[in-house]
């Protein structure tokens, strides 16, 4: 596009905008002294469902954006949420986003972001609407599986991550969904409510850091809305925290029809305006608002603000010089895929060290549940993708098994028949029902039989993308498992005493009906289309499991906050956060609850002590945490040492302990190393709303080290001389 521009103003008089060399601000400046009324208009607002228009005059092309939290998605029609029937439109199918936070590598982030910011190069994106960081404060969310986990710190260090590694790539990342999106119930018109002190220490960190650390390039305003507001014209998020508080320079989109009026779209801090109903031209950030700006109801000063966010974006992600060229499906991006399953799966029970298996001795292996055979890529919602190919569970076990070991597969159990109830709605969501449970009698009977046949069973169970699981717009209507499978794996755990239990889904569900008989119990989310070849690795030891929980998972529901207090799914259209910052493993903390399995936990086949524990202090009320971790096991493996700080008497009630610090580290078998972990005075600090600022108080705080929130192996004190007011910028 820039050589038909340059033919156009010659070559000696290069324009500012055109000079890859010349400041950001000065690029912006003069492009936009070059565009009309009409053309600041056209950038604000979308031309066909992911699209900006293009402005030939100026050299500027289209602006492509894509979903894709897990891997870009398959493109639809222009004006159509159907798919677009192109050839050219597959990509890497990534592990979801719950199962790279189990990893709690952030190099794996950088890795992870890279792979799919490559990929959108390759398929002419210029924005990928990822990575998405709502914290989990129901296990019901139909969208956990897209996001971080509970805690904020954890999101906060893996969205960093991911972001650094897409838009390395000349691929801007659009962070989202801002803020307080963290149930799909009622999703387009729930008003939530929190206090401040929630608001800033749970459910903003992870924003933040995206912008502050990240230098994330766009946010994307959640459809919900927040104390009265629609989030995507909502004055105090996007005006005064976001571009006040954190000096984002970035743009802000909608989600797709997220918008609602002309005036909270123009004054309220939306720069982009994508998805809503109707013809493109009737947009609230096209005709409207350009007839607002000729009638003066409207100062030019805001369109402009708006049209140099749009265009530093596009200069940053170099849409005017040459970007990098892209890459997609190469061997690196299928080893990294692979790498983030092996990494993110979770051993969650091993009795008798029923694993791994051995290969010498295990002759035959019962492969049982639908889960074993079933490809996830195409669902979620917006999150579904075309996959190059998918290697499921099954393919992966016969594959690692070879021609030694016989491998029998039964279904066990089958979902019913989804059937379509009318179109998509304006997010693309497909409305459905399913059709009620075939009797699983018949099919459970076979693979009884079957396990009782093998040396070991291994039940692939959970949930799917299917209707009211792990889905965009819609949530879980309990944490059980569906589909009779309880059953199932009672009874051929009875069949068979070797039986594992493989859990595929993306948050918690229940497991008390049957997790006391069963010896093996594996977590491994939708880990992606290199799952089935990191399962089998696992399995049978050629990886050593290495993933920790980024959740805590309940024995019921009524022990999670926001369903102890009744405070979900809302009433009267209002959801208020009655637990306050006592979210996840906080609240089980404060109230004493036993997990079924705790926030950061996940077992190894090797063993780990922790010795010589030292906190030096800096200064300005930085620390470093130092501790020797010894593999006392056999085997290599990983640890992910976990840092907790733990309050001294504060001026406002705060958690009992708050994770605040990691590292992923490799060790071999009887190696020790000295790990160290860095604090600052953000780490002892709380949010203050009366000063607007972060307090951390002087007096003695208590630093916890340990394989998980509930298995802390050496503890100290730490002494912070005096208070430290750190302000919100």
């Amino acid at each position: 596009a820039s050589m038909i521009v340059l033919s156009l103003f010659g070559l000696q008089d290069k324009p500012v905008y055109l000079d890859s060399t010349k400041p950001l601000e000065a690029r912006v400046e003069d492009l936009l002294g070059r565009m009309t009324l009409e053309e600041k208009v056209s950038m604000l607002h979308g031309d066909s469902k992911f699209t900006t228009a293009a402005i030939p005059r100026l050299g500027l092309p289209r602006r492509w954006m894509s979903d894709g939290p897990h891997g870009v998605r398959e493109d639809v029609g222009p004006d159509t949420w159907n798919p677009a029937g192109h050839t050219d439109d597959f990509s890497t199918f990534m592990p979801v986003n719950i199962c790279l936070a189990s990893t709690w590598n952030t190099q794996l982030g950088f890795d992870f972001g890279a792979t799919i910011g490559q990929e959108a190069k390759a398929r002419g994106k210029n924005i990928m609407l990822a990575p998405g960081v709502n914290i989990m404060r129901t296990p019901l969310n139909g969208r956990n599986f897209e996001y971080l986990g509970e805690d904020p710190f954890l999101s906060s260090r893996m969205a960093v991550g991911y972001i650094k590694g897409e838009q390395a790539q000349d691929v801007s990342s659009c962070v989202k969904h801002f803020a307080g999106n963290n149930q799909e119930f009622q999703r387009n018109s729930i008003n939530v409510e929190m206090d401040e002190r929630t608001l800033r220490e749970i459910y903003l960190p992870a924003f933040k850091a995206a912008v502050k650390e990240g230098g994330v390039l766009s946010v994307m305003g959640a459809y919900n809305k927040f104390r009265g507001q629609y989030c995507c014209e909502n004055d105090y998020l996007l005006n005064k925290v976001l571009k006040g508080d954190w000096g984002f320079q970035g743009l802000v989109m909608s989600d797709w029809a997220g918008a609602h009026t002309t005036d909270g779209a123009v004054l309220r801090g939306l720069d982009l305006e994508m998805g809503s109903n109707g013809p493109y031209n009737k947009f609230y950030l096209a005709d409207p608002f350009m007839d607002g700006i000729k009638s003066g109801k409207y100062p030019m000063s805001i369109l402009d603000d708006k049209v140099r966010r749009n265009l530093r974006v596009m200069f940053v992600s170099k849409v005017l010089d040459s970007p990098s060229k892209g890459s997609l499906n190469t061997g690196e991006h299928q080893a990294t895929a692979r790498k983030v399953a092996e990494e993110g799966i979770v051993l969650l029970k091993n009795e008798g060290s029923i694993l791994p298996l051995d290969s010498t001795k295990v002759k035959s292996i019962a492969v049982i549940g639908e889960n074993a055979s079933k490809k996830f890529a195409a669902g979620g919602g917006s999150a579904g993708i075309k996959a190059f190919y998918e290697i499921t569970p099954l393919e992966g076990l016969i594959k690692r098994a070879g021609n030694d070991i016989d491998i029998e597969y039964s279904a066990g159990y089958v979902q019913p028949q989804f059937r379509r109830q009318g179109g998509a709605n304006a997010a693309g969501v497909v409305q459905g029902a399913t059709d009620p449970a075939v009797a699983n009698a018949e099919r459970i009977e076979r693979a009884v039989k079957l396990a009782k046949a093998c040396d070991v069973a291994i039940v692939f169970a959970g949930l799917n993308h299917g209707n009211g699981f792990d889905t965009e717009g819609a949530d879980r209507k309990d944490m059980k498992l569906p589909f009779g499978q309880d059953e199932l794996i009672q009874k051929v755990r009875a069949a068979n005493p070797k039986t594992i239990v493989v859990m595929m889904s993306g948050g918690p569900v229940e497991m008390d009906a049957w997790i006391n008989q069963v010896p093996g119990v594996l977590q491994i989310w939708y880990p992606g289309m290199e799952g089935g070849n990191a399962v089998a690795r696992v399995l049978f030891g050629d990886v050593n499991p290495s993933g920790k929980l980024p959740c805590t998972f309940p024995h019921k529901l009524e022990d999670s906050p926001a369903h102890a207090l009744g405070a979900y799914p809302g009433k009267d259209g209002t959801e208020t956060y009655t637990e306050g910052l006592f979210v996840g493993y906080r609240w089980f903390d404060d109230k004493k609850i036993e997990p079924l399995f705790p926030f950061g936990f996940g077992l190894s086949y090797t063993k780990f002590e922790y010795t010589g524990l030292k906190v030096m202090p800096g200064v300005n009320g930085t620390a470093v945490v130092q501790v020797d971790l010894t593999n006392s096991g056999s085997r290599d493996g990983s640890e992910v040492v976990q840092v907790y700080v733990i309050p001294g008497k504060e001026a406002l009630p705060r958690p009992i302990q708050e994770l605040k610090g990691f590292k992923k580290v490799l060790l071999k078998a009887h190696e020790t190393q000295t790990v160290q972990i860095s604090l600052d005075a953000t780490s002892f600090s709380y949010y203050d709303p009366t000063r607007k600022a972060w307090v951390a108080e002087k007096g003695d705080y208590g630093i916890a080290v340990g394989g998980s929130s509930r298995d802390i192996r050496v503890a100290s004190k730490f002494r912070l001389e005096s208070d430290i007011v750190i302000p919100e910028g």
